[in-house]
């Protein structure tokens, strides 16, 4: 192929029955033939002379080039004789090596590459997305989500450039331009279990915005939203209600007015005592848990329904008793006869009950928002339950008249509090709690402990805690999982030595000033059993493991003294081979020699001993296996960039892993134990 490529008639091109790729991609075809309208074909085909036909090739590579050319030709958008510029081949026995290659080796490009690529030819050749929509072939609308791609929140595109999330991934976030909101759903999904849930992350970001199609929206009204200042953003991979109002507050505050208008309408019309607005589709149980429904009477049946009733229930009955003949067969019309009137006697039945004005003067009524965005008065009226007066119901002996005369007063100038309202109070009394918390730092160190461990003690009753701060304990790694290690008995160690006293008090704020009542001992121990239990089980290498290594690097915890490889937990898990390794690693070849012939389990028993100390071999080499440990048990600092698990720990620096240092943390928790 040492030859330059020729210009060819295309009417003198065939593909090549050797052409190695035989399916394709109808709509990527398209995009393939408007761009080579649109600038020619910009790379050569390869072709292979055709034998005594001078003058024409057979294209062992580039078949779609010349479908998307013929294609062209025949909607005469390119001449008959259109040339195109072909590379022939000098030996037609590599032609099918030649098309495997230029297919196998092609690299498609990364999504964030294509994206960028998009927003340089706009900004660089100035060109429109409908300029660059009919050179690649594709609709406008994908052009412009590439360029809501291309400026996706840094964290989010440097995840797409690295292939840690999917396209698909990449559009859910891009479905809003709020770059701020794409960061904190980002953040928010970390390496969670649904970080890749493309429909839990639209979830996530529609909790910022309301849908176009949202009843809310429906009933502010898209011109009245856009007169407040709402702002407006387009969803542009999706087709189906892709309009989001950023602005959900003030969605939310024109909502309440409309419906407030509603409200004040509807009672003057029909005479309620209340109409309570609720800014959903339904009214929750928090609204009303503290009122009664209002039942109404049942209209009486006109005399006309009464006998149609009687005609209905006899001619069922008549049915009902044909149906016990053995010999009934039902037909399709005697069916569709006994649903009919079915439907007709529960018309007549099922009536809508009736109050009496002065029931609607006592009833409180909710006005709720409809799924096409009207407002309307919900089905079940309510009123507000009579007082409980029976235990200031005596003789009347003692009593000062004037006294009660205020507290009836008192009593009737009660207000009704909507759940709004008291929602709002229960925020502002709030407040005033979290400044005085945050500005007193000791008092905050004990509240915080005590709501930890109250919840982590009584996981059943844990709902009483009012806070959202928790020291779960996360899932086992291993189930069932017994370790046995020194490490576990001095946990159980220090769990049962901890001041339970606290925890048999009936209420929970009788807990709570037990456990402020403990001495600072006893309350820091609960803090570092609440906090530790926190700690999440990771795998070196995964994400969370290089904050875990630092943790034990700062700690100076001295693995080797609180663990030992065994038999169990160790050497019977890894290869034959490998123990041998180990031999050798800290002994050198005669140990290996020495243990080579043992059999597996066998071999593991004695390396348990070994490493323990409990063998006789030399000095230096019983030194370097009381301290060695496998790389997994290591607290790295500067993790290798290639893990060996099976390494010797005097090839490890002090200063590239934390596991045979003298051990301060050690010592700590032998003082305290």
């Amino acid at each position: 192929m040492s030859q330059l490529p020729i210009l060819v008639p295309a009417s003198k091109l065939t593909k090549s029955p050797t052409n190695v790729r035989k399916s394709t991609d109808p709509a990527a075809d398209a995009q393939l033939e408007a761009n080579i309208a649109e600038k020619g074909i910009i790379q050569n085909l390869i072709g292979v002379p055709v034998a005594r036909k001078k003058g024409q090739y057979r294209i062992t590579a580039g078949g779609r080039r010349l479908d998307a050319v013929h294609r062209l030709i025949d909607k005469a958008v390119f001449d008959a004789d259109y040339l195109v510029p072909v590379l022939p081949l000098a030996d037609a026995r590599d032609a099918i090596e030649i098309s495997l290659a230029e297919n196998f080796f092609r690299l498609a490009m990364n999504p964030a590459e294509a994206c960028r690529a998009f927003q340089d030819v706009i900004e660089t050749e100035g060109k429109t997305p409908a300029d660059v929509a009919k050179r690649f072939g594709v609709t406008e609308k994908f052009v412009h989500g590439r360029l809501r791609l291309a400026a996706l929140a840094e964290p989010v595109f440097d995840a797409l450039a690295s292939n840690a999330i999917t396209l698909d991934v990449a559009m859910a976030y891009a479905a809003t331009s709020d770059t701020e909101r794409q960061t904190a759903v980002f953040s928010q999904m970390g390496e969670g279990y649904h970080r890749s849930n493309v429909s839990e992350i639209r979830r996530q970001l529609a909790s910022f915005s309301y849908r176009a199609s949202d009843p809310r929206a429906l009933l502010v009204g898209r011109d009245a939203y856009l007169a407040a200042g709402g702002r407006i953003d387009k969803d542009l991979f999706s087709d189906a209600d892709s309009e989001s109002w950023l602005d959900t507050q003030i969605v939310d505050a024109l909502a309440e007015e409309a419906l407030a208008a509603a409200a004040e309408a509807i009672r003057e019309r029909d005479g309620f005592q209340e109409v309570r607005a609720v800014a959903a589709t339904h009214v929750p149980y928090t609204e009303t848990y503290a009122l009664q429904p209002l039942r109404g009477d049942l209209p009486p049946l006109a005399p006309a329904q009464e006998t149609r009733q009687a005609e209905i229930k006899a001619e069922l009955e008549e049915i009902a008793s044909a149906r016990e003949d053995e010999g009934y067969a039902p037909s399709v019309d005697d069916e569709l006869r006994n649903d009919a009137l079915e439907a007709e006697l529960a018309s007549i039945t099922e009536r809508t009950p009736v109050l009496t004005d002065t029931q609607k003067a006592e009833a409180v009524a909710y006005i709720v928002i409809g799924p096409d965005g009207s407002p309307r008065v919900h089905e079940q009226l309510y009123v507000a339950p009579e007082p409980n007066t029976a235990e200031d119901q005596d003789d009347g002996a003692g009593r000062d008249p004037e006294a009660d005369e205020a507290i009836v007063v008192a009593n009737d100038a009660k207000p009704v509090i909507g759940q709004r309202l008291a929602d709002e109070l229960a925020a502002m009394k709030t407040e005033l709690i979290a400044i005085h918390v945050a500005s007193d730092p000791v008092f905050a160190l004990d509240l915080g402990t005590f709501i930890m461990v109250e919840a982590a003690s009584r996981p059943m009753d844990s709902d009483d805690v009012p806070s959202e701060l928790r020291a779960t304990r996360p899932t086992p790694r291993v189930q069932g999982f017994d370790s046995g290690t020194p490490a576990a008995a001095e946990w159980t160690k220090l769990d049962k030595a901890l001041n339970r006293s606290w925890i048999s008090h009936e209420t929970i704020q009788q807990r709570y000033d037990a456990f402020c009542a403990l001495d600072d001992a006893d309350r820091a121990a609960w803090l570092g059993w609440a906090i530790a239990r926190t700690i999440d089980a990771v795998p070196s290498g995964r994400t969370g493991s290089a904050f875990l290594d630092h943790l034990g690097a700062k700690l100076a915890i001295d693995v080797a003294t609180w663990w030992r490889p065994t038999a169990r937990a160790y050497f019977d898990r890894i290869t034959k081979p490998a123990i041998l390794g180990l031999f050798e690693e800290v002994g050198g070849v005669e140990l290996k020699q020495r243990y080579s012939a043992s059999k597996k389990h066998d071999l593991a028993a004695s390396a348990e001993r070994l490493f323990a100390g409990d063998i006789i071999v030399e000095a230096d080499v019983k030194a370097r296996a009381v301290r060695w440990i496998p790389d997994g048990m290591r607290f790295w600092v500067d993790p290798p960039a290639v893990s060996t698990e099976i390494v010797a720990d005097e090839t490890i620096t002090d200063e590239a892993a934390v596991g045979s240092a003298p051990d301060k943390g050690a010592a700590r928790l032998a003082d305290a134990a």
